[in-house]
């Protein structure tokens, strides 16, 4: 199992977003901090490069950087893009999220729950 995977629907809107930002060779960066009502918050953005303590891989030609911070927690996840009616955006499919709190910005890992999706 890869430790971070990109939908091909979400990886379209990733290199959209960098085309029109004039961002070409950047990267996106995944990180856990501490946080929200939850317990944890996901940190999702665009980075020119890794920090140094980083795990860097690549998913179809996008370098992904996955910050060291609680990085076992994100083995499996999936980001992909919603695009409906009532939200848009990236989300995360994280297999090891056990609790997500209501607005749905943070989560926590309980082995006592079912897992789920934090959408943002």
């Amino acid at each position: 199992m890869s430790l971070v995977t990109v939908s091909d629907f979400a990886l379209g809107h990733i290199q959209e977003i960098l085309k029109d930002n004039e961002m070409e060779g950047y990267g996106l960066y995944l990180g856990i901090r501490g946080g929200g009502c939850s317990g944890y918050s996901y940190c999702l953005e665009f980075r020119e490069g890794p920090e140094e303590e980083d795990s860097v891989f690549q998913h179809k030609g996008l370098p992904i950087f996955v910050g060291p911070l609680k990085r076992d927690y994100l083995k499996g996840t999936v980001i992909d893009f919603e695009d409906s009616l009532m939200e848009s955006g990236f989300k995360i499919q994280n297999p090891n999220a056990k609790r997500h709190c209501g607005c749905g910005e943070s989560f926590d890992i309980d082995p006592d729950d079912d897992a789920g999706a934090t959408a943002f």
